[in-house]
């Protein structure tokens, strides 16, 4: 029961998922008409101003140009935030208005002149700050109009939408940090040599106490449970005192149901997420995906082979969804082949003789099902099967390598049946039973 070094590898990239994203509000615009006093006093429209717009209260950059009349717009802006406008132009001095929130005005007029038609970036804004600079005002057209009673209504109104918003986006910085934190040391901890279970599950604990629904954490909490569960049942198997045999199965038997639980809620969650969009990493969410499955699959096994049988439908289930997004051969011959056994340790052998069936009438050479299906059938104890099992366990024993720790088991049963029950096996061994059939 050691760990699978596949799910080593999909952990290793789960935490791009371990963060959620800012709330954010309606968007909003600015705009305004740029002119330029000339020499003789005339004002004219600038065409091509450029418009640097720097959010500062969070790294953010826009940018737009006046049109022929001197107009600019830029729309979708956040509407929570600060920031800074800054135009520009050649033959003109540059100027600039800053803290600026677009709760109340959003139009902004400019009048520059003549000048060196520099284009000051954020940093020289900041530096002229800072020297007690003042920044040119915006023109009287870009003044804020009085508010009617329907105006300052709606004001207040986003204003405490921005307010909600921004304590929500404060919550969500430090549940990030925490997640952060602690997937970093749960998965350190959970992947030492010799790994650290109760370290990891602690820190994984923690993370979900503050976001309850993160697939990563809930994946890998799952993950860390199962690995405990199967350190913890080994010592038991070894240990000489009948007490602490029994309770440290019975530990083991609460990890691997407590870690199926958190698997089934990783997959139930990551089904139910949007697999695209502006705030998605495409390729986070399969991996997730991936390995939610792969862990609850592979619990299930345990749970069905060591804790409670009746769930045999569950395991079934959850390893054919795994298959379906394995792509590799080889590893989906294992889940095959490891789904078989645990349903057979299980005890669950109507549920083991049809997954058999199912394998053979793909490869009727697969070693696993010939075994696994021989097995079954001899377990029943119908002697009316018994040609039937001795079939599949001589096919199982001719392809099986003198290495299989379990082709021991097999010629056991072949030979009980060979002497005890007079049964030769044929050659070939009639066509997988239907389920449901009788022979």
């Amino acid at each position: 029961m050691r760990s699978n070094p596949f799910l080593r590898t999909l952990f290793a990239a789960l935490l791009v998922a371990a963060s959620a994203v800012a709330a954010s509000a309606q968007s909003t615009q600015v705009n305004g008409k740029v002119t330029m006093k000339q020499a003789d006093g005339t004002v004219v429209p600038v065409a091509d101003a450029q418009i640097d717009i720097y959010r500062t209260d969070i790294k953010a950059e826009y940018k737009t140009k006046t049109n022929k009349k001197g107009e600019y717009i830029h729309a979708g802006l956040p509407f929570v935030g600060t920031y800074t406008l800054v135009v520009s132009a050649p033959g003109a001095s540059p100027t600039y208005q800053a803290k600026l929130r677009f709760t109340q005005q959003t139009q902004y007029d400019f009048e520059l002149r003549p000048g060196d038609g520099s284009r000051p970036t954020l940093a020289d804004v900041a530096k002229r700050e800072a020297a007690g600079a003042t920044a040119a005002a915006p023109a009287a057209g870009g003044a804020p109009r009085s508010e009617s009673k329907e105006d300052k209504a709606a004001r207040e109104a986003r204003e405490k939408e921005i307010a909600e918003i921004e304590k929500k986006n404060q919550e969500i910085v430090k549940s990030n940090e925490v997640v952060g934190r602690v997937f970093k040391a749960g998965n350190e901890a959970l992947f030492a040599n010799p790994p650290r279970y109760d370290e990891a599950i602690s820190n994984y604990r923690e993370g979900l106490a503050v976001r309850p629904d993160e697939v990563a954490l809930l994946t890998n909490l799952a993950e860390a449970l199962r690995q405990r569960a199967d350190s913890r049942y080994n010592s038991a198997v070894k240990e000489a005192n009948a007490e602490a045999k029994v309770a440290a199965m019975n530990e083991a038997k609460k990890d691997w149901t407590e870690s199926a639980d958190f698997a089934a809620k990783a997959v139930t969650l990551v089904k139910g997420a949007t697999p695209s969009g502006p705030n998605v990493n495409a390729s986070a969410y399969e991996q997730n995906k991936k390995a939610a499955l792969s862990v609850r699959a592979l619990v299930l096994r345990r749970v069905v082979s060591k804790v409670d049988p009746t769930k045999a439908a569950d395991a079934v289930a959850a390893n054919q969804e795994l298959l379906e997004v394995e792509a590799d051969p080889a590893k989906k011959a294992k889940i095959r082949s490891e789904t078989l056994q645990a349903l057979f340790d299980g005890g669950a052998v109507e549920q083991a003789q049809a997954e058999a069936q199912k394998v053979l009438a793909e490869n009727p050479d697969n070693p696993d099902a010939n075994r696994i299906l021989g097995l079954a059938l001899f377990a029943t104890g119908d002697k009316a099967k018994f040609q039937e099992a001795a079939n599949y366990l001589q096919r199982y024993v001719d392809k099986a390598d003198d290495t299989d720790a379990l082709k021991q088991s097999a010629k056991e049963a072949l030979d009980y049946l060979k002497t005890a029950e007079n049964v030769k096996p044929e050659k070939s061994p009639a066509r997988a039973p239907r389920r449901g059939n009788r022979p």
